[in-house]
């Protein structure tokens, strides 16, 4: 795995998070990026079921929820939330960019609005920065894609050209595997490894296996980055 080296924020010292998404491992890459940021994880969900039970057993001070998840999408989860864990804040990661679902997400109860394929480093900010009783919307909700990687004809993102070995080092990454272990796996050095990771942060406009892992979830680039 990738490290990401973060500056540690006052504001999310110690502070408890529960992440929850129902791609486990952006889930856990999510949260151990977290840890390293200096807030406390109580653990991950992977439904809103699931997440709903662990609030209300472990109260943490902040839940980063995901909207679209399989039977139960995380608005509803929201609302459940603050039912059983009303002092946690809750922001919402979602690869919506309509306007109208920051309303739906703040009638839902949650604080803050974060699109998936920001940065870290603003999602970081946001969480930092969060209070109940407001909504915080990231500067990036509805600014769209960069440039170089957005389609002129559909105004969508365009997916970015892999060669064969891209991708297959890109399925390794999504299943949370580290340079070393990738080498090994396909029978190549971990220099030319990690070659092929930093074209794949080029072509994803991405700065860390995080980013690379959500950026290509969203573009389709992943058949599945986690055991169902």
């Amino acid at each position: 795995m990738t490290t990401v080296q973060l500056d540690r924020s006052p504001a999310l010292h110690n502070a408890t998070v529960l992440v929850v998404d129902d791609h486990r491992t952006f889930a856990e890459l999510l949260s151990g990026a977290l840890v390293a940021a200096g807030m406390a994880s109580v653990g991950t969900a992977a439904s809103a079921a699931e997440a709903v039970s662990m609030a209300a057993e472990l109260h943490p001070d902040i839940v980063v929820m995901d909207i679209q998840m399989p039977r139960e999408d995380g608005l509803s989860a929201t609302r459940r939330i603050r039912e059983v864990a009303p002092e946690a804040v809750i922001a919402v990661v979602t690869a919506h960019r309509d306007p109208d679902w920051v309303v739906r997400a703040a009638q839902a109860g949650a604080s803050a609005f974060i699109p998936k394929n920001g940065s870290l480093a603003e999602m970081l900010d946001v969480l930092g920065r969060v209070r109940a009783g407001q909504m915080l919307v990231a500067p990036s909700a509805f600014t769209g894609g960069r440039a170089e990687t957005t389609s002129p004809r559909t105004g969508r993102e365009a997916r970015p050209d892999l060669t064969r070995r891209e991708q297959q080092v890109l399925d390794c990454l999504g299943q949370g595997m580290q340079v070393k272990t990738i080498a090994r796996v396909l029978g190549i050095t971990q220099e030319t490894c990690r070659g092929y990771v930093k074209s794949l942060h080029c072509k994803l406009g991405a700065r860390s296996q995080l980013e690379a892992v959500v950026k290509a979830q969203q573009l389709g680039l992943l058949g599945s980055v986690d055991e169902r």
